[in-house]
């Protein structure tokens, strides 16, 4: 499953090169790196918990709630700026991956949820 990839993609990518993670953690929350780690392990067991029919719908909800609390780090990436590998991320792609956190979440919440509720 595509989702289920992507998730687990995104946060191994946490472990692998935190530091673009690191950097657009708003400055108000304490332990960037903590912080990263954190929702790379919730990336990694989210999408695999996806892909099981028995963790399905508590996997779409953590993942739901995982991507509205890193929307805020989204916004400081998009105001101030990204790097990946020492180069700077355009502006206009920090910009459309704000959006881009609303069709993210409905998409979890198709998979995981309102299939799992029409199969009912």
């Amino acid at each position: 499953m595509l989702l289920a990839l992507l998730f687990v993609a995104a946060g191994v990518n946490h472990f692998v090169s935190p530091e673009p993670y690191v950097a657009i953690v708003p400055r108000f929350l304490p332990r960037p790196e903590l912080l990263v780690l954190l929702s790379g392990i919730a990336e990694v067991l989210g999408g695999i918990g996806i892909l099981l029919r028995r963790t399905r719908r508590a996997a779409a909800v953590g993942l739901i709630v995982l991507l509205v609390a890193v929307f805020p780090a989204n916004v400081h990436g998009a105001l101030y700026g990204m790097n990946v590998g020492g180069s700077a991320v355009p502006a206009w792609l920090l910009w459309m991956r704000l959006p881009l956190q609303a069709v993210l979440i409905a998409w979890v919440w198709w998979v995981g949820i309102a299939r799992r509720e029409e199969a009912q």
